[in-house]
This record gives C-alpha cells, sequence and structure tokens, in this order.
C-alpha cells in the first residue's frame, strides 16, 4: 500500500511542471497570481472530457479577477489531445502527470479497470487553489469522478475571496 501526505490549507503548494499541448512548458505553484489546478482522471473519463468546457464557458469569470487556470491529467499527449478536442479551453491541458507527481499532494490513484478504460494508473479528480504567495488556498481531493465543484459557484467563491480579502480556512490541526 503506498502512502501519500496530504497537502494542508496554507502551506505552500511546491512548484511543479508539466506539458502543455502546444509543447511549452507550464509551472504551477509558483508565486506570482492566483491560480487554480484542476486534476482530472483523463480521457477516459467522460466527465474529465466535458468539465474543462464546463470551467472554459465561465473563463471571463476566472480571468477578470485575475485567477489563471490549467487542468492535468496522466494522459499522454495523444490522449490529452482527445480531450481538447471535446472540451476547446482556453486554458492549459497539461499532461503527463506521473505517480511521483500524483502522490506529492496526496491524490487518490486508481487503477484501470480494463485497457479500454484506460493503458495507465491515473489520478482521481482534485482541485488546488493557489495565493499570490504560493500558498494553498484550497485543497479539494476526491476519490471519485463524480464529485466536482459547481463552475459558477467555483468562480464566484475566488472572486469572493479576492475581493473580500477572506483568509484561508481549515488550517486547525
Amino acid at each position: 500500500m503506498q502512502t501519500t501526505n496530504k497537502l494542508r490549507p496554507g502551506q505552500p503548494f511546491a512548484p511543479v511542471t508539466f506539458k502543455q499541448l502546444d509543447g511549452s512548458d507550464v509551472t504551477l505553484g509558483a508565486p506570482g497570481g492566483w491560480q487554480a489546478l484542476l486534476v482530472d482522471r483523463g480521457q477516459h473519463c467522460p466527465i474529465c472530457k466535458t468539465y474543462p468546457g464546463e470551467i472554459e464557458k465561465r473563463r471571463a469569470a476566472f480571468a477578470e479577477p485575475g485567477v489563471a487556470v490549467a487542468a492535468v491529467s496522466a494522459d499522454s499527449e495523444a490522449q490529452t489531445r482527445l480531450t481538447a478536442e471535446v472540451a476547446k479551453p482556453g486554458f492549459p491541458l497539461l499532461y503527463g502527470m506521473d505517480e511521483a507527481m500524483m502522490r506529492a499532494p496526496g491524490l487518490y490513484i486508481s487503477e484501470p479497470r480494463s485497457p479500454r478504460e484506460a493503458d495507465h494508473r491515473f489520478p482521481e479528480p482534485a482541485l488546488f487553489r493557489v495565493n499570490p504567495e504560493g500558498a494553498l488556498y484550497l485543497v479539494d481531493i476526491a476519490n471519485a469522478p463524480f464529485p466536482r465543484r459547481d463552475p459558477d459557484r467555483l468562480a464566484g467563491g475566488l472572486r469572493f475571496v479576492i475581493e473580500e480579502n477572506y483568509p484561508i480556512r481549515g488550517t486547525g490541526k
């Protein structure tokens, strides 16, 4: 059994670099601005193929208060291109998350049920919001594909946090 260390709100989010479909690297977690990182199961998941499109429909609501959005999976470049064709996001779809990258933030990792489902182990969904100081503002880790944040509520919550300088919650041990 593999163990993980769950991330806690308020702790630094160690910068991590992924590839995006144009071949360039994207580093997430570096101080500088608000970031929202969506972790998806991958192209095999019907919800994961469409959720980035739902976020894209509200991208202006994220961009207005200055939140950079990206999504990442353990998929290959080719698999990520298939997701991009369905979702058509205007934000980076990142790929190649390996198992060490999945374990570092404490993601749940699943085995494919069959080769038809996926050809690799994959992370279950998660959402991380990182504040301009590089600290975790929100940690939302799921163990199944079904619990997803409503995109409108997510965008509205981020706006509220930024406008009201709302503190990081849930830091008590």
